[in-house]
């Protein structure tokens, strides 16, 4: 009996052990690389995008581009990393980050009247929802958030019942991307501030539509759905950036598991909890034995190496968070965990280069037009909210 007691002790114990973070997570490069990016910003500002895939410098676009909230983003989360392990004596804990970082959502604001960026203002909108954790009463944040939301729920369709995607030239053609569930968060945040229950309808439609069509009986996802914009019917599952119609994109995958444990986290809909434990499910069961993130799930192995990226890596690391966050069964904290910082050792080792801009390497923007083996500006954002994550919940530490 004693002897059962004690096995059983070691059991409980054993499934508590956690797999450690990697060094990289918390490298002095992280803030002299983010510090460094943020020197070379031109007047007028433009933001980094994706580097180049031998040297890893930076390629900038215009605010006008649906990644351009994700670097003034960076600079919020290494203002919170300052907080939870500023050193005074190194360039995390002397740099003025809410500075730069408020400085530099300053060239998005004019995005809020105009735009070409379509459903994707709520990645730009990230800025402006950190500042409002700092100051909730920042007026400028509340207006920008606000317009945001507004921009997208006018890509609302009641028939359809999502918001619009892509536009195209022919007005029936209502294209749907599995993406666009990140995008939902802007519509909570104003809902919250504005008591506007429309809003957070808009978000729940959009979400169990998705829930409906664009994730397949074995958890993986198809990329794009077309509609029907008078009827609502989905008349087309493909893909843009994946392998193949029928295959699984990698980080659309990942939006997806981020974007229904988020949607839990809102509304507690227990559909919604499922459907990301599916979709993680399937994510970490098609992930290859060396623990690496390919660019599509089903793309093939020769004849040359599929790329990695580790943008999709990253981002599910950050979805699996939320899931151990939120997911009230039995283990599902260490579960969820445990498979987070899995991704994030075999992932971000091999990723680091210490002379590249970005922080980590092997992202794969879109593979179907050749952009792949680069730094992703929204890789390293889901990079650095990771280490934060984790120091949060005191499952690592600074240094």
């Amino acid at each position: 009996m004693k002897l059962q007691i004690i096995a059983l002790k070691i059991s409980i114990l054993v499934s508590h052990v956690l797999a450690a973070a990697p060094a990289q997570l918390f490298s002095p490069l992280v803030a002299q690389k983010v510090h460094n990016t943020f020197k070379l910003l031109p007047n007028p500002l433009q933001f980094p995008h994706t580097t180049d895939s031998t040297k890893g410098a930076w390629g900038l676009v215009d605010p006008n581009w649906w990644t351009s909230g994700f670097f003034p983003g960076t600079g919020y989360l290494m203002n919170t990393r300052k907080a939870l392990c500023g050193d005074p004596t190194n360039e995390l804990g002397t740099t003025d980050w809410l500075a730069l970082s408020r400085s530099a959502s300053n060239a998005l604001l004019s995005l809020t009247d105009k735009n070409g960026i379509g459903h994707d203002v709520g990645f730009i909108s990230f800025p402006f929802i950190e500042e409002l954790t700092i100051n909730p009463n920042n007026q400028t944040a509340i207006n920008a958030v606000n317009r945001f939301a507004g921009l997208l729920a006018a890509r609302f369709n009641s028939v359809v019942g999502c918001t619009r995607s892509w536009d195209t030239s022919d007005p029936t053609d209502f294209q749907v991307i599995i993406d666009n569930m990140m995008n939902l968060e802007v519509l909570f945040v104003s809902a919250a501030l504005t008591r506007n229950k429309t809003l957070e309808n808009i978000a729940i439609r959009h979400a169990d539509t998705t829930q409906a069509n664009h994730i397949r009986s074995d958890g993986s996802s198809w990329h794009v759905v077309e509609y029907n914009s008078t009827t609502g019917v989905a008349f087309k599952k493909r893909t843009a950036q994946g392998y193949s119609d029928s295959s699984t994109w990698t980080r659309g995958q990942a939006w997806g598991v981020y974007g229904f444990a988020n949607m839990y986290r809102h509304t507690q809909k227990a559909s919604y909890l499922d459907t990301a434990r599916k979709m993680a499910t399937y994510f970490i069961n098609n992930t290859p034995s060396d623990g690496v993130i390919p660019w599509d799930f089903n793309a093939p192995l020769t004849p040359t190496p599929r790329p990695a990226d580790t943008s999709a890596a990253m981002l599910a690391v950050n979805a699996f968070l939320m899931l151990a966050q939120y997911d009230p069964a039995a283990g599902a904290k260490d579960k969820w965990t445990n498979a987070a910082l899995q991704l994030l050792g075999n992932n971000v080792p091999f990723a680091w280069k210490t002379s590249w801009q970005s922080l980590l390497s092997n992202g794969t923007s879109n593979k179907p037009s050749n952009n792949f083996n680069t730094g992703l500006v929204y890789g390293d954002y889901y990079f650095v909210l990771a280490g934060n994550e984790l120091l949060k919940r005191n499952l690592t530490t600074c240094s």
